[in-house]
């Protein structure tokens, strides 16, 4: 993991997490003559499962690391004036971005610590302030499986997913109970159920509790197919899949992320793709998205959150404070049973200016301010990136 210099001077209601055994008992209750309760998005579901109201298009989008290193924490305790944290001010940039969205989704790179107990690089402990200030800017739902879900054992687990519960986030890739580990996060948005998965390569070489081998999800083939079609029979009609995967400071997507890819979207049940998203994380650099067999890839949406990142070689790397916010319009599928189609693609270049202390949503920003040529070179990297693998061909726009 990349560590950071010292501080450098200035730079809905939300819905309930349902277990699939739950919802597969559910399904079998259906013949009872008990009125099926509304949907979290106030549609009520008819007589087949689906809802009264007629399906809409709904946008998704969806973020990368949120990686609070020790000058970001330090930022967050100014921001707050000394008392406490605040990662309020620190997000607003992109807050217009991602509370416009009908639901959006984060990556909780660490955990959290308590009573002032925090730290960054190596091993991460982060101030829990985190949780509600990622709701405040409009978060549905974090992966929290990454490499670093293990920095506090088990008790970093439970600490992360009580505060964002109490914030109202939802959550997947990490579990306090067997029972919550073999569930997705689920979510409503345009009428459709959604489910979000979450998986990591690895956990810095800590090894799995041997009485909780659930606590982190793993990456693995087909573990993840599984926990799809799942989710899909539990009734979810979206399935969007966060990976943590990739190598570190490099822009291309390697061998792993290109075969798992590959993989992961030839798979189909009676001809209906298993997954229909695949998000990235960890690379700390934007990567490319990619439509691969009909299904948009994000191999790496780059860091959201981070302080200024140095690389493998000792460097200030500026790629390790690029990102990209993916936004993806899903419409209704034309019959019964379809597929829920991403209809538009768009990707909204984002920076963490660290001597600020903000993430930039760098197009808005230029437009306000078209002489900041570092906001300039920053935006032309993360599109070269972005574009590296001919997005641009199967639809992919930039947005703002």
């Amino acid at each position: 993991m990349p560590r950071t210099p010292p501080a450098r001077r200035g730079p809905r209601p939300r819905q309930t997490t349902t277990a699939l055994s739950a919802l597969l008992l559910a399904a079998l209750a259906g013949c009872t003559d008990r009125p099926a309760p509304p949907r979290a998005d106030g549609t009520a579901p008819s007589a087949t499962g689906g809802s009264a109201r007629a399906p809409r298009p709904f946008t998704l989008v969806a973020s990368g690391d949120v990686l609070p290193h020790n000058t970001v924490i330090e930022q967050a305790r100014r921001d707050a004036g000394g008392n406490g944290y605040d990662f309020r001010p620190m997000l607003a940039g992109v807050r217009p971005v991602v509370s416009r969205a009908d639901l959006a989704l984060c990556h909780m790179e660490t955990v959290y610590g308590e009573r002032g107990d925090y730290s960054g690089y190596p091993t991460f402990k982060s101030p829990p302030e985190i949780a509600p200030a990622l709701a405040a800017t409009g978060y549905d739902s974090c992966s929290t499986a990454s490499n670093h879900s293990l920095d506090d054992g088990t008790e970093g687990v439970r600490r992360t997913l009580d505060a964002l519960d109490r914030a109202g986030v939802k959550h997947a890739g990490s579990a306090r109970t067997e029972a919550e580990a073999g569930r997705p996060a689920r979510l409503t948005a345009g009428g459709a159920d959604i489910a979000h998965l979450a998986y990591t390569y690895g956990t810095n070489g800590i090894p799995l509790p041997l009485d909780r081998p659930w606590t982190v999800e793993l990456i693995d083939e087909q573990k993840i197919v599984d926990d799809a079609r799942a989710a899909r029979r539990a009734g979810a009609d979206v399935v969007v899949v966060s990976l943590h995967w990739g190598t570190e400071w490099q822009t291309a997507p390697d061998e792993q992320q290109l075969t798992l890819g590959r993989a992961l979207t030839a798979s189909d049940t009676a001809g209906r793709p298993d997954i229909d998203l695949i998000l990235g994380t960890h690379a700390h650099v934007p990567q490319a998205y990619e439509k691969v067999n009909g299904t948009w890839i994000v191999y790496g949406m780059g860091d959201q959150i981070a302080g200024a990142m140095i690389n493998h070689a000792g460097f200030y790397d500026p790629r390790g404070n690029q990102g990209s916010i993916g936004r993806f319009t899903f419409s209704p599928p034309a019959k019964p049973s379809g597929r829920w189609e991403v209809t538009r693609a768009e990707f909204v270049p984002q920076g963490m200016d660290t001597v600020a202390g903000r993430v930039v949503n760098l197009p808005e920003a230029l437009r306000t301010d078209p002489g900041r040529e570092d906001y300039r070179t920053a935006l032309a990297d993360i599109s070269a990136a972005v574009l590296g693998r001919g997005a641009r061909h199967d639809g992919l726009t930039m947005g703002r």
